[in-house]
């Protein structure tokens, strides 16, 4: 009998659903309290986001920074040190009604628990090209307040042109030569007092009407290739930074119409807590946050909903 067959005959006391640096937290405390946690991780987004990036140095702890992957691999070692069961499949189904979930995965097996938190994250939005994840970590990125330190001194462009597209171009001022704004419209969607002092700042440029065609470079970014979407005239703009600014998806997929959700389409928890419309459901990290969207915010919120669940489970049991 596999750890898994044995497993989906328990009743488990708290089930976690993602992988990243909120569902790792969890289910480190969730461990440690004696919870005995399964963690879903995903088969291909395990690690959350935090895969996709190259140096990190602005987590607490490392002072000479630390590679993504090598993060996300020390989280899962210390969630697994301390007891947590890890499953690198995939969640297919919730079953979130009445005092047990259920919880199906990719192989059809199920698990149930007594509370679930819900870490999936969100994703980045791609521009879809061809050279663009090839060169994530190379001179891609889409998080200014992650990766904008390594960009002293170069020529940035940032592409969008919305509220986060122009925090991202003001933000990279303080490392940039330069910064483009690279916009498909004549005008932008962002709020007219970020679109304003974007457009005063003397470091930032804007190229109107104009579409990203394709990112240049072998091993690192060299420029972009463009395309005027109104008389469709072709050019290159030379630039060893991209940062895509078109907004981010929470990963909810799994529980649009089960649980109750924000305006900005992440799950809506109370007040400064993890507690979800559904008793028994708990919610950290990205998929509730559609404002920071750093790593350690979403530790910070896995450690909250660990706690959560632990005065949960301990008023069940009163």
């Amino acid at each position: 009998m596999s750890i898994a067959e044995n497993s989906a005959s328990q009743v488990r006391d708290v089930i976690i659903v993602g992988s990243g640096p909120a569902g790792y937290t969890a289910a480190v405390y969730t461990a440690r309290a004696n919870m005995k946690p399964l963690l879903i991780a995903g088969s291909v987004t395990a690690g959350g986001e935090l895969m996709n990036t190259t140096d990190v140095e602005n987590y607490p702890g490392f002072p000479e920074g630390i590679m993504g992957p090598d993060l996300m691999e020390n989280f899962e070692k210390q969630a697994a040190r301390f007891g947590t069961e890890i499953l690198f499949e995939d969640v297919t189904e919730l079953d979130l009604d009445g005092d047990i979930k259920t919880v199906t995965i990719g192989t059809g097996e199920t698990f149930q628990a007594k509370a679930i938190i819900l870490s999936t994250g969100s994703a980045y939005r791609e521009l879809g090209l061809e050279n663009e994840k090839r060169l994530s970590g190379h001179g891609v990125s889409w998080c200014a307040t992650c990766d904008g330190f390594f960009f002293k001194d170069q020529d940035i462009a940032v592409i969008g042109g919305g509220d986060s597209a122009m925090e991202e171009a003001l933000f990279l001022t303080k490392f940039a030569k330069s910064v483009t704004v690279v916009h498909r419209r004549d005008t932008l969607k962002a709020s007219k007092i970020m679109g304003d002092r974007a457009q005063a700042h003397e470091k930032i440029n804007f190229l109107w009407n104009t579409a990203v065609e394709d990112v240049l470079g072998g091993d690192k970014v060299t420029g972009l290739k463009l395309k005027n979407v109104v008389d469709e005239t072709e050019s290159e703009l030379a630039v060893t930074g991209v940062f895509v600014a078109i907004g981010n998806d929470p990963r909810t997929d799994l529980i649009k119409g089960k649980v109750d959700l924000t305006p900005e389409g992440t799950i809506a928890v109370e007040g400064r807590s993890s507690r979800t419309s559904i008793k028994g459901v708990f919610a950290a990290g990205d998929v509730i946050d559609p404002t920071y969207r750093q790593a350690i915010t979403a530790s910070g919120s896995g450690c909250v909903a660990a706690l959560d669940v632990e005065h949960y489970l301990a008023n069940l049991h009163a």
